[in-house]
């Protein structure tokens, strides 16, 4: 169900949403969070999208503050989704002037869920600085998105510049799977040092950096990046130890090939990871990520990427 409410105030989007409650069509208990999304108006349905998928997993109200620089009066239009429209959650859609959303937080604050935790998303370019953003200071926990950013490396030195506890980046999160299995790697015998790590993939993707940042950090060893175009993410991880390298190859963005010394290659699925699963794991936690802060802060200065 969609209810279209032009030219309005939250207090009547609060009280639409009462009513659409008394009815049966929206049902707020259980709703562990609340999310607020920060995006363009074209970039929307895509965000929307994958919060409904989340949703699932994390029950929530949805804020979105749609940003459209073409309007200029001072109008507020919403639209409350509920039911099918909205997978698990509730979704309200903001429609304001730039005037309006520089004071997003007095937008939102009539519409949050009591005693629920605040998460707020920038599905695209990131703010100047999140912690500071007027619904960022509200947050416990601020998700950026790299990758989509008009310039991605240079987006990564400014989330290292202003990191704070609470920050993380779907850049990192697209890495969970790669982390898993270089460790499990690792913890094979024989049980010795790395000497030297090698990251290849996309030039531009933060995830090459943030890996080669990561491993830098927790092996203390010198790491390459090898920068290919034309490759969809993270293609290979060479790992050289004594005994011989452990090299994992995902030349096709599908599936992943494990080499190590004195093993028979393996074959293991490893898909590009979808923008709904990489949100639903970010709202699994809301306690700061601080192995994330750390890679920032000390991994990206040791591969000279700061």
């Amino acid at each position: 169900m969609i209810l279209d409410l032009p030219d309005t105030t939250t207090t009547a989007v609060t009280r639409a949403l009462l009513r659409l409650r008394d009815e049966g069509g929206a049902v707020a208990l259980g709703r562990v969070l609340t999310l607020v999304i920060d995006a363009e108006a074209g970039d929307v349905e895509q965000a929307v999208d994958a919060a409904n998928d989340a949703s699932r997993e994390h029950p929530c109200r949805v804020l979105v503050l749609a940003r459209k620089p073409s309007r200029t009066t001072s109008k507020l239009d919403a639209q409350i989704r509920v039911g099918g429209d909205a997978g698990a959650s509730e979704v309200i859609v903001l429609t304001a002037s730039q005037d309006m959303l520089t004071h997003a937080d007095t937008l939102v604050m009539p519409l949050l869920l009591p005693d629920a935790p605040i998460v707020v998303w920038w599905p695209n370019e990131l703010p100047e600085n999140p912690a500071e953003h007027p619904i960022g200071r509200m947050a416990q926990r601020r998700i950026t998105d790299s990758l989509a950013c008009s310039d991605p490396l240079k987006s990564l030195r400014r989330l290292r510049a202003d990191h704070v506890a609470g920050d993380t980046d779907l850049a990192w999160t697209r890495l969970t799977v790669w982390r898993g299995l270089l460790a499990a790697s690792l913890d094979q015998p024989p049980h010795e040092p790395v000497v030297h790590a090698e990251v290849s993939g996309h030039d531009t993707h933060p995830s090459v950096v943030l890996l080669a940042a990561w491993l830098a950090h927790a092996l203390r060893c010198p790491v390459d990046i090898v920068r290919q175009e034309g490759v969809q993410g993270i293609t290979k991880v060479v790992l050289d130890r004594a005994s011989g390298p452990i090299v994992i190859e995902r030349p096709d963005g599908r599936t992943a090939t494990l080499l190590q010394p004195g093993q028979p290659l393996r074959h293991t699925s490893m898909p590009m990871r979808e923008l709904r699963e990489c949100l639903s794991e970010e709202l699994r936690r809301l306690d700061p990520d601080e192995v994330y802060g750390e890679v920032l802060v000390d991994g990206l200065e040791r591969i000279g990427a700061a």
